[in-house]
């Protein structure tokens, strides 16, 4: 199984398109098309559905995603680690992430670490829990930094950096805005307004072990027009408390009751198995983040 092949495909299903796949590899649209089409032909089956909207995953292809990403992870690890046995510090590193710890905690540490090692590449992707986890399972992101869960336990290396207290995100006139803490029983009853695409799995979980289903009035992409719309006096929210760092609206975050928080980490596949780049750029977050 050729690796071009493999590193075509790849490029394919995470642009969506064959051309911005051929941009990424500096290809022509044709030479993506047929290193495809022969990964197609050496397997038995197609791997993609092409259309003139771009292309997508059969299910054979969403089957095969997995292997081929790690395919490619142990190909780059073997070319890093001959790097390193001959003094050289080379490679890349795709960083998947809450954009609370994309924002507050990584630009400083990959600032360091670039100093260090000017030669790896380093590409960050922001996202709410479900991407994150997505990028990390289709071996798209080496490195996850999310909230624990037994979901990430279970699969991946974890390594807890911090915890993270929940609050309740209110807007100023709130009656709730002056207290010490915001009871969790009232989001059965209050304008609920959902980020992370209406479906935030740290606060899910969270009200779920006290069988709390929030009244949600309404969801949101991003968690910045969430607080927006609670300045305005439209509703509520829960969060953890990294993300409101630097906001600067006409809202007050309480901490909320009982008192919840949430852990902060790393999530990857493997410490030892990971590229010597990888592993480096992990003793920097752990050694800068670990609280």
């Amino acid at each position: 199984m050729e690796s071009a092949r493999c590193k075509a495909f790849l490029a394919a299903v995470a642009s969506g398109s064959l051309s911005k796949a051929a941009d990424e590899l500096n290809y022509t649209p044709s030479g993506v098309s047929q290193l495809v089409t022969a990964l197609e032909e050496e397997f038995g089956f197609p791997l993609l559905k092409r259309s003139k909207k771009g292309v997508s995953l059969t299910p054979e292809g969403e089957s095969l995603l997995p292997a081929v990403s790690a395919y490619i992870r142990q190909e780059r690890r073997i070319y890093q680690l001959a790097a390193e046995v001959k003094g050289l510090d080379i490679g890349s590193i795709t960083i998947a992430a809450y954009s609370s710890i994309a924002t507050h905690w990584l630009p400083k540490v990959i600032a360091n670490f670039r100093r260090d090692y000017p030669n790896i590449r380093i590409k960050l992707l922001e996202g709410v829990r479900q991407e994150v986890k997505t990028w990390l399972a289709e071996g798209r992101a080496d490195i996850g930094f999310l909230s624990d869960g037994d979901d990430i336990e279970s699969e991946y290396r974890w390594i807890p950096l911090a915890e993270d207290p929940m609050v309740a995100v209110l807007p100023l006139d709130h009656e709730y805005a002056d207290k010490d803490s915001y009871p969790l029983e009232r989001c059965r009853y209050e304008h609920f307004i959902m980020p992370a695409m209406g479906w935030d799995d740290d606060v899910m979980v969270m009200l779920g072990k006290y069988g709390i289903e929030p009244h949600i009035e309404f969801s949101t992409i991003e968690s910045f027009s969430a607080y927006a719309m609670i300045a305005e006096g439209m509703g509520m929210s829960i969060t953890n408390s990294l993300i409101l760092e630097g906001m600067n609206f006409d809202i007050v975050k309480v901490p909320v009751e009982p008192a919840q928080s949430i852990t902060l980490g790393i999530a990857l596949h493997s410490i030892e198995h990971a590229s010597p780049a990888v592993r480096k750029f992990v003793q920097y977050a752990v050694r800068q983040l670990k609280a």
